[in-house]
């Protein structure tokens, strides 16, 4: 039997202890027992040990015991940088049971030690560790002894250990987000290429430097005689909707020459037996497996994420082991063949192409032991109801924890999963490349039952940086190297990205795609631009190109994997690290919260294009997240009425690591900001998108759905006052899983006064609205806007609170509040129509509060 545990996911972690299977006379044969208790910490050669807390890291630790201050709030991140230029030590003791001594084979397992280190259990050095990303183990048989040992751990200097390996290497590594200078090192002395840990450690332009060390994953013991299962993978072979076939690779690791019973079951099925020999060391069976009348797994919005529990068991006479698999049965490929426009590049489940509609994530903290299951559940919940099919787990960041899997397996949510390597240069020694082999083949192991796992991806924009066959194309990093140089860096990159990782990929996991870079082409001399029409596109130059947001509509590609946009995180999250004499976006703590090289410059740039000057440092954070919110907007809805040329959109980025004003559509407490409702509501299965110019406005609308639907569109025109100007409804045949577009209007037969009239559009069926939108005509900085007077009303509902909205006139991206009260607005930042009820909920954190008054703030209240 084996406890499913994982790297950060200590809440998964049952306390299982000589956990018996019982059959007549069987018994479980392995046995685990975790090791997360009475650890203690503390600086290398120094006398006083401190509390520690594992899975976790140094940082949080002293924290924890006030050692130092709270590394988020102000400006504490500069003092905190000396901690990575020490060494640190843990301990603990642990008492072994009689029966657990008495085991053929006790293994100390660590699942993820940051970074480099050397392990020593009774004094013994038992391990030496360089990679956060993978599982190490030590046979520690000959070391153990009877009642108390003592585990003991030091963790070397990252910096110390990077600064030798850049030595040794020769020249530095470009790694644009490298804080170096922040930490206190200098500007060429990067590390974070050398050392196989999180990028975002070491700083990037939304997150600040904290160079970890810890134990961050669990760690146990484990004990087991005779044998003991490795590893479970459930491959499918074939798929119809009457027969699922599968093939069950089991290996097992043996003591003796043995014969041993496998067998395989799952719900609905016949159990499968197999009689095999064992021999001693590490044995692989394959076993067929048959699922009559499959229930297929479905993205989020499509259908429903069906799941089988897989379990293999191992039985001899006297002994059994088991384990047990989370699987979902689908056909699942990445769609590229030539067509008129170049490559397509597009998911097909189930033989239907699913148009992506998702964001990047980033890891959920700085820290380790803050990254917990409730963390998970919130972003996961937040994914779903924001109508997300797909997340792209980021390479600068870490192989997320099983628990974050299982969620999007059961959730419906596809992930694009980088390999953690991210805007960097990397060596391409036999010893680095020694250890990222080892690294992909235990994370490949781990996560390949996922379902929900759609595409490995080499790295995060290394091919657009250095366009290997543009010799003046990229970031300018190749004039930074001679010749010699330039041909190294360009065999670690090919013999990394193109061979070792798709290799290992096609072995382990042959069935699921592998793209070398995000983002590139499919041609194999090209890289990816603006408009790449044979891969993904990164589009940044709305914010880094300081383009206008209309240029969303004009550089588009077959798949938009990154784009955004930044703002602020709301002013009660700005209250947890500055005080108010700070509330001004150039003052030293407010631009420390801003890692961006152009952030707060940019933002205000934008802001006077679209909006008009707010009168106050509280309404500038609120027209900013409207700011980036109308934007995003603008560019999901030109990549959803692209579609079929593109199909995807992943918005840059869900989440955030720390307070800062970033790309997020959450901030880092969890709160929504206008973008994560503006996603929700253009995430629609079905949306109306209008796209204006001076001669004409033009009406798509763009349908998730599996069937053809035959409906209403309505059009009405009015003023800012609800008065209606015109109304017209025609006729409507919706194409299934794709766009309608209607005839385009001539902007001047809609509107006399594009700054004081809006257009609502309604999609109608059956008595039921499917989709609506309210369309301006001008830019928010021009509308006429008059000072609305808005009614609310509040009533109790269980566990909930009912509130409903009227307006006398357009009050336009109405924010909600309760202040001081920690809530859920099921929608917010919304435009309210003159005499229309507008109906929402609001669930707060504590169900038992009294809620102060509701705080409300429209566009007009930012200026006048």
């Amino acid at each position: 039997m084996k406890f499913v545990c994982s790297n950060v996911n200590k809440f998964v972690v049952s306390i299982i202890f000589m956990a018996v299977y019982q059959t007549n006379i069987a018994q479980s044969i392995t046995t685990y027992l975790p090791l997360s208790s009475n650890w203690e910490m503390r600086e290398a050669s120094t006398r006083n040990w401190f509390k520690a807390i594992v899975p976790g890291c140094v940082h949080s630790d002293l924290f924890r015991n006030k050692l130092i201050p709270d590394p988020y709030y102000r400006t504490n991140e500069k003092q905190l940088q000396w901690i990575d230029k020490k060494d640190w030590e843990y301990k603990t003791t642990f008492n072994l049971p009689e029966e657990l001594f008495k085991s053929e084979h006790l293994e100390l397992v660590f699942e993820g030690l940051d970074t480099f280190s050397d392990v020593y259990l009774n004094d013994q050095k038992v391990l030496t560790t360089d990679n956060m990303f993978r599982e190490w183990t030590a046979d520690i048989r000959k070391y153990i002894v009877r009642g108390e040992n003592r585990i003991r751990i030091y963790f070397h200097s990252p910096i110390d250990a990077g600064l030798k390996l850049l030595k040794d290497n020769g020249y530095m590594l470009l790694a644009n987000n490298d804080q170096a200078i922040n930490g206190g090192l200098l500007e060429n002395e990067v590390l974070a290429p050398f050392i196989r840990k999180a990028g975002y450690h070491f700083g990037w332009d939304w997150g600040p430097r904290f160079v970890t060390s810890g134990i961050w994953c669990p760690v146990y013991l484990r004990a087991w005689n005779n044998f003991k299962i490795n590893d479970v993978y459930i491959q499918q072979t074939s798929l119809t909707d009457e027969l699922a076939t599968l093939s069950g690779e089991i290996e097992i690791e043996s003591s003796k020459i043995q014969h041993v019973n496998i067998q395989i079951s799952t719900k609905g099925i016949k159990p499968v037996n197999q009689t095999v020999e064992l021999q001693v060391g590490k044995n692989t069976f394959t076993l067929p497996i048959k699922i009559k009348n499959p229930k297929r797994w479905w993205t989020n919005g499509l259908g429903k994420p069906n799941l089988y529990i897989v379990t293999a068991k191992v039985q001899s006479k006297n002994a059994v082991d088991m384990q047990s698999k989370e699987i979902g049965l689908r056909t699942l490929k990445l769609i590229q063949k030539p067509d008129s426009g170049g490559h397509t590049f597009y998911f097909e489940l189930n033989g239907v192409p699913v148009f992506a509609k998702g964001e990047n994530h980033i890891p959920n903290d700085m820290f380790a032991d803050r990254m917990t299951k409730e963390v998970y559940d919130w972003e996961i919940n937040t994914a779903v109801k924001s109508n997300l099919n797909m997340l792209r787990v980021w390479g600068g960041g870490i192989y997320e924890n099983d628990y974050f899997y299982q969620l999007c397996n059961r959730n419906g949510i596809l992930i694009w999963q980088d390999f953690m390597f991210a805007c960097a240069l990397y060596p391409g020694n036999q010893q680095f490349l020694n250890s990222v082999t080892e690294e992909a083949k235990y994370q490949i192991k781990r996560l390949r039952n996922h379902p929900s796992i759609a595409l490995w991806c080499g790295n995060n924009e290394i091919d657009q940086a250095w366009q290997n066959f543009d010799t003046k194309g990229g970031w300018g990093w190749k004039e930074k190297y001679n010749e010699n140089q330039k041909k190294q860096i360009w065999i670690a990159y090919d013999t990394l990205f193109k061979h070792i990782l798709p290799e290992i990929a096609k072995r382990l996991m042959p069935e699921t795609a592998y793209w070398h870079s995000s983002p590139t082409s499919i041609l194999p001399t090209e890289h990816s631009g603006n408009t790449n029409k044979n891969g993904d596109v990164h589009y940044w130059g709305v914010w880094w190109g300081k383009d206008p947001f209309e240029k969303f509509a004009d550089n588009i590609g077959r798949f938009m994997s990154e784009y955004g946009f930044q703002s602020f995180p709301e002013l009660e999250t700005i209250k947890k690290y500055a005080l108010p004499e700070d509330y001004d976006i150039e003052s030293d703590v407010m631009r420390h919260h801003q890692r961006s090289s152009i952030g707060n410059k940019t933002i205000k740039l934008y802001m006077d294009k679209y909006y008009r000057e707010p009168k106050d440092f509280e309404k500038f954070i609120y027209v900013g997240q409207v700011l980036q919110a109308y934007g995003i907007q603008f560019a999901i809805e030109a990549h959803r009425r692209a579609m079929p040329y593109n199909m995807g959109t992943l918005v840059w980025q869900i989440n955030d690591c720390w307070p800062v004003a970033s790309w997020s559509s959450c901030d880092y407490y969890h709160r929504w900001k206008a973008l994560q409702y503006e996603i929700k509501r253009s995430f629609e299965p079905i949306i109306i998108s209008a796209y204006s110019n001076a001669e004409f406005t033009n009406i798509s609308i763009v349908s998730d759905r599996l069937s053809n639907i035959s409906a209403q569109l309505e059009m009405t025109v009015c003023n800012f006052n609800g008065k209606v100007l015109q109304h017209k409804s025609v006729p409507v045949m919706l194409k299934s899983n794709s766009v309608t577009k209607l005839a385009n209007e001539k902007t001047k037969d809609l509107t006399q006064n594009s700054n004081g009239n809006y257009l609502i559009l309604k999609l109608k069926a059956n008595n039921t609205t499917l989709a609506q939108n309210i369309f301006f005509f001008a830019q928010p900085k021009n509308l006429d806007l008059t000072k609305p007077k808005i009614i609310s009303k509040i009533e109790k509902c269980n566990k909930e609170w009912n509130i409903s909205l009227k307006t006398n006139v357009l009050a336009k991206n109405i924010y909600l509040n309760f202040p001081d009260t920690e809530g859920f607005f099921s929608d917010n930042y919304f435009d309210l129509l003159p005499g229309e009820e507008y109906k929402i909920t609001f669930t707060p954190n504590n169900k038992t509060a009294k809620l102060p008054p509701l705080s409300l703030m429209s566009l007009v209240d930012s200026y006048n």
